[in-house]
């Protein structure tokens, strides 16, 4: 039975990383994501259902349109590839026929098109944050769930309200904008989803991480970076791992 299981989540991860490279391409550019159908960025053509099929075309097709030769960036195959990982994971951690599955893997793939989107954009689109909010409330409301309606409801105003003081503030201080909206609406969201414990150590590690980056490879202090990235890989990290084993493993440290 597991096995069967994990094979029909890696099809449903497949399928959901090949819609969630036109999320990638076409929402930072303001374009349907409906209308048009798949299409080469270059040449236009039309993608038929053949050279559609996720991972399989991008290998077969080494990498290239088929008709113009041109390439296809790297991440389309592996938004393909980590997505079912993603979901088997987290199958892995929770079983399947219960709320908690349902919520982590809605929450993560949520953040795989956030994470490259802003990796590559350094936007961090309102149309995949701000239904978090709800959509975390609404999963704290249901029963079955590890996280209490009014704690999540409490946590998501409580970073909410701290981060809009923050990013005020630092504009007051230093004339110049801290914190993007999008880092905002996003750790809001976050925040319904895990609850008021978890999220300083979230947002701790999140910034651990942007800062190794930032000090590795960006170095100049008046370039920004994108710290949505790092908010949606550490939030899917604290879904795979579950809460209380991170928190095991950081009171061991």
């Amino acid at each position: 039975m597991t096995a069967i299981i994990i094979i029909l989540l890696a099809v449903l991860g497949a399928a959901l990383g090949s819609f969630f490279n036109v999320l990638i391409y076409r929402l930072p550019r303001k374009e349907s994501i409906i209308f048009p159908a798949s299409h080469c960025a270059e040449c236009g053509k039309a993608i038929p259902a053949y050279l559609n099929i996720p991972i399989f075309s991008y290998i077969m097709l080494g990498g290239k349109c088929k008709y113009c030769q041109a390439r296809i960036h790297w991440h389309h195959l592996l938004v393909e590839i980590i997505t079912p990982l993603i979901l088997i994971g987290i199958f892995l951690q929770y079983g399947l026929f219960n709320l908690v599955f349902l919520k982590y893997a809605t929450l993560a793939m949520f953040m795989i098109p956030i994470f490259f989107i802003d990796a590559f954009h350094q936007i961090i689109p309102h149309k995949l944050s701000i239904p978090l909010i709800p959509l975390g409330l609404l999963f704290a409301f249901l029963p079955g769930g590890d996280v209490g309606f009014v704690e999540a409801l409490i946590a998501a105003g409580i970073i909410f309200a701290f981060l809009v003081f923050l990013a005020y503030a630092y504009r007051f201080a230093r004339k110049a904008d801290g914190i993007g909206g999008g880092d905002i609406w996003l750790l809001t969201g976050i925040a319904g989803f895990f609850g008021l414990l978890s999220m300083p150590y979230v947002i701790l590690i999140a910034a651990v991480l942007g800062i190794i980056y930032f000090l590795i490879f960006v170095r100049d202090k008046s370039q920004g970076f994108a710290f949505g990235t790092f908010i949606s890989f550490t939030a899917v990290a604290w879904a795979l791992l579950g809460a209380s084993r991170i928190m095991d493993i950081l009171s061991f440290m």
